[in-house]
């Protein structure tokens, strides 16, 4: 069981008991998350839909395909935000890429520089992976200033990269190399 630490969160992998929490979650931000997220299914915001959600994260993470974490307020253990380190390759390549939220009441406290400082750490050090890449839509400021913070670079932007809100939507493409295996480090 992984569980990082920080000062004012815990991130750790949601387990199937929690799914009627994580569920609340989304349904809280449900509008606050469209814009920058593929469309959800209706199913998906039901209790069942959830559980198999949580149970398909835990299968890939025992697969080493990818590594989810739910952010925790620590004096509330509140779940106040979501990372995926996702599609992970090993070999030659040792990269992911970085998906998150938060929710829309946490915003603009530096919850998730915190959380994702804490989870990019464990996976350089821990996970041994060389680099992640972070892709967000030109409009999410928000989005590029948090990455810009945390050291990811701007590689380059997909035209119609992804569908959004019903529309395919360009994206910036940025990611971090693993500060330890950077030429002269």
């Amino acid at each position: 069981m992984i569980l990082l630490s920080t000062s004012r969160l815990t991130l750790s992998p949601p387990l199937h008991g929690q799914a009627e929490e994580l569920l609340r979650y989304y349904e809280r931000n449900r509008f606050h998350l469209k814009q920058w997220e593929p469309q959800k299914a209706d199913d998906f915001f039901t209790l069942g839909a959830m559980q198999r959600r949580i149970d398909d994260m835990t299968r890939r993470m025992e697969e080493q395909q990818s590594l989810h974490l739910l952010l925790r307020d620590r004096s509330t253990e509140a779940i106040v935000g979501e990372c995926g380190l996702t599609n992970i390759v090993r070999g030659p390549f040792q990269a992911c890429h970085l998906g998150f939220s938060i929710d829309q009441a946490a915003q603009g406290k530096g919850l998730m520089h915190e959380g994702l400082t804490s989870a990019i750490d464990f996976v350089f050090s821990t996970l041994g992976l060389h680099r992640i890449m972070a892709n967000y839509r030109l409009e999410n400021r928000r989005s590029h200033a948090l990455l810009q913070r945390l050291g990811f670079e701007q590689e380059g932007l997909a035209a119609s990269y992804l569908m959004i809100d019903g529309e395919w939507r360009d994206h910036v493409l940025s990611s971090l190399i693993n500060p330890a295996e950077r030429p002269g480090a």
